[in-house]
């Protein structure tokens, strides 16, 4: 077991072990308090995980109610938001009692802006389901649901009180989903740990997704939680250094934007990484072998390399994208591998570091 501590606005501990699912009754119980647990879920995780969640927090006192949303990324919008606030209204929960988000990002980003929004703010016990979940969008605080006109830019940062990482639940993930979840390692590696890169570049794949070497996977997670946690101990509100964690990401909201949300989000973070490294190759702002290095082990864990949009849409979303900053949007540039660095240019620059070939 691994146990990191978070040191934000509100304390908490990442606890990352198999068979984690069995304790976290107990474990909500302690940090959480309340007497209603209010399970947020989507309708397969809580096909899979839902009834035992539901019992473990029965035997620890809760009355549990549930409230559970399609899964994908268009079910993070603001009618599912406020049926959830009405939700719990209905089921007079108040500002002691406990949500429980138990899923991928699109139920995390969802589950805990509720948590944030009622009452003032309730308590908040993450239960992540999907590699990107664990090893991302479930620390920090960054909460959100879409617009039509864009990705999470209806949100709050709010911190939970405990996240559960049971990597014991990744065996149910279909490959393209674990592969989502990858797109978000190897970003840690590039922009941070070149050791966490080097890991991936000589692991066999299959040990980490079929969960073969569990001390490795337990690694991974553990890692990318502890770089994620001091880069938010040092920039909770996203206003310098955390920054660094969108490596990709405005060219990946445009993708996703530009799908209709039918492109998983670490595909979409893989394209924009290659991408971006290419462009800085390309101006010898990053050394040569950088985007050839990505590009190796993106494809090696099953995800693309190349843009599926034109370069002018991607470019023209990036100014509605909420990274933007006034007439300048902030880009993160992969100096080397394990190491990156900001950069504020132009928006109407953007589309001159979009669809550079190798």
């Amino acid at each position: 077991m691994t146990t990191i501590h978070v040191d934000s606005s509100k304390k908490y501990d990442v606890i990352i072990d198999g068979g984690l699912l069995s304790r976290c009754g107990e474990i909500i119980r302690d940090t959480c308090g309340g007497n209603i647990a209010v399970i947020v879920s989507d309708d397969n995780v809580f096909a899979l995980y839902g009834m035992d969640l539901t019992s473990r927090l029965e035997q620890n006192g809760y009355d549990v109610k549930s409230f559970v949303i399609e899964h994908g990324e268009k079910s993070k919008n603001t009618e599912n938001l406020v049926e959830l606030l009405r939700f719990l209204a209905q089921n007079n929960v108040s500002r002691s009692d406990v949500i429980c988000t138990l899923g991928g990002g699109v139920v995390g980003d969802f589950g805990a802006l509720a948590a944030g929004m009622f009452n003032r703010g309730m308590p908040l016990a993450a239960i992540p389901t999907s590699l990107l979940a664990m090893v991302d969008s479930s620390v920090g605080g960054k909460t959100a649901v879409d617009l039509p006109e864009g990705k999470n830019l209806v949100g709050m940062f709010y911190q939970p009180d405990v996240v559960l990482c049971d990597y014991e639940l990744l065996g149910t993930l279909s490959p393209e989903f674990f592969a989502d979840g990858m797109a978000e390692v190897i970003k840690y590696g590039v922009i941070s740990s070149e050791s966490l890169f080097e890991t991936l570049e000589s692991s066999d794949g299959e040990d980490i997704r079929s969960l073969r070497d569990k001390d490795l996977v337990e690694k991974i997670i553990g890692e990318c939680v502890a770089i994620k946690r001091d880069i938010v101990g040092e920039d909770e509100l996203d206003k310098g250094i955390r920054q660094l964690l969108n490596f990709g990401h405005t060219i990946a909201h445009g993708i996703e934007q530009q799908s209709g949300y039918t492109i998983f989000h670490g595909n979409a973070v893989a394209s924009g990484m290659v991408s971006i490294s290419r462009a800085y190759a390309a101006m010898g702002k990053c050394q040569p072998s950088v985007p050839e290095r990505i590009e190796a082990v993106v494809k090696k864990y099953g995800l693309p390399s190349e843009l599926p949009f034109e370069p002018a849409a991607l470019s023209n979303a990036a100014i509605h994208d909420k990274k933007r900053m006034g007439k300048n949007i902030t880009v993160v540039v992969p100096e080397k591998i394990g190491h990156g660095v900001l950069e504020k240019i132009p928006v109407e620059k953007m589309i001159e570091y979009i669809g550079v070939k190798k």
